[in-house]
C-alpha cells in the first residue's frame, strides 16, 4: 500500500471520529451572536393561532365617530398655530427660558386618568390584576391590585408575574406623534406613597430605527410603605438602557428632548396585594 493511500485513510478515520455537529462550524474561532436581532416581530402570545387577516380587513368605518374626529384633530390643529405666536409649548418665552421646574401630570380628576393605560401578565395568560383610580377626594392616583408569579400552562412561558402602569403617547393634530421636551431639567421629581414595595420606572425616548422599538431607560423607585409620603428625585443620569429587560453594554444618555413615554411595573416575585399612590410627576 503506497504512502498516499495509507494518508488518505488515516484522514477518513480521524473525521469519523468527529462528531457531526463540530464538522458544520467555520475553523474561524467560535460563534458570537450580535446583542439584539435586528429582524422582530410583534409579540404574540404562546399557543395564539396568528391573524390572517390583511390590515385593511381590521379598519371599521363609522361615519358619526369621523365627525367627531375631524372635530377634534381641527381643534388640535388650531391650539398648534396659536400657542406658537406666544412660545414655546403655548408658554411666554421668558417663562419658558426661566423654568426650575414643571408638573408633568397631577392626578386632580378622572380626566387625568384618561393620559394613563395599565397591563399585567394577563396579557400572556398569567394571573396578576392591576387597577387605576382616583384617592381619596380625588386629588391623587391610586394603582393596586394583585400580583401572582404563576407561570401561564401554555408549554412554553417559563417567567409570570408584572403589572404595569404607563402614560399614553402623546398625539398632535391627525394623530402625529409628539414628543416630551426636558432637555432644560436634569432630575425626575415624584411625589408618591407605596407599600414597601420597589419598583421600576420606565421611560422611552424616540429611536430612528426599528430594532430599537423595545429600548427603554429604567431605574428603582424604592417605596418605604407607611402613611407618610416621600418626596423621591432621581437624576436622569441614573436611568440605564435596557432591551426586552435585559441591561445592554453599550450604554447611551438619555434623549430628553425626545421622551415618548413614562411608566412604572411591579415584578419583584413577591405574591400577594400591592398598591402605589402618586401625587405628581414632574421634572426640576
Amino acid at each position: 500500500m503506497s504512502l498516499q493511500k495509507i494518508t488518505r485513510l488515516s484522514s477518513l478515520r480521524l473525521l469519523s471520529s468527529i462528531p457531526h455537529q463540530q464538522l458544520l462550524l467555520p475553523s474561524i474561532g467560535p460563534l458570537t451572536a450580535s446583542s439584539r436581532a435586528v429582524i422582530q416581530g410583534e409579540y404574540r402570545r404562546p399557543g395564539q393561532p396568528k391573524e390572517d387577516k390583511f390590515p385593511w380587513q381590521k379598519i371599521k368605518l363609522d361615519f358619526r365617530k369621523g365627525l367627531e374626529g375631524m372635530k377634534k384633530h381641527f381643534t388640535l390643529l388650531k391650539t398648534e398655530f396659536t400657542d406658537r405666536w406666544v412660545g414655546p409649548e403655548g408658554k411666554p418665552l421668558i417663562e419658558h427660558m426661566l423654568e426650575q421646574n414643571r408638573v408633568l401630570w397631577e392626578f386632580r380628576g378622572p380626566e387625568s386618568l384618561e393620559q394613563w393605560t395599565v397591563s399585567s401578565d394577563r396579557e400572556i395568560g398569567g394571573q396578576s390584576e392591576v387597577y387605576l383610580k382616583l384617592g381619596k377626594n380625588n386629588r391623587t392616583c391610586f394603582l393596586y391590585g394583585t400580583l401572582n408569579s404563576t407561570p401561564p400552562r401554555d408549554g412554553e412561558t417559563r417567567y409570570s408575574g408584572y403589572c404595569t402602569m404607563r402614560s399614553k403617547q402623546p398625539l398632535a393634530s391627525f394623530d402625529r406623534k409628539i414628543h416630551y421636551d426636558w432637555s432644560s431639567f436634569n432630575t425626575l421629581h415624584l411625589r408618591v406613597r407605596g407599600d414597601g414595595r420597589p419598583w421600576m420606572i420606565n421611560i422611552a425616548a424616540e429611536t430612528f430605527f426599528s430594532h430599537q422599538k423595545d429600548d427603554i431607560y429604567n431605574y428603582f423607585l424604592f417605596t418605604r410603605g407607611g402613611p407618610y409620603w416621600q418626596d423621591i428625585k432621581i437624576p436622569f443620569s441614573k436611568f440605564f438602557l435596557t432591551h426586552r429587560g435585559r441591561i445592554q453594554d453599550d450604554q447611551h444618555p438619555l434623549w430628553l428632548d425626545k421622551i415618548n413615554t413614562i411608566g412604572f411595573t411591579l415584578g419583584d416575585k413577591a405574591d400577594g396585594p400591592f398598591q402605589l399612590e402618586i401625587d405628581f410627576i414632574g421634572v426640576l
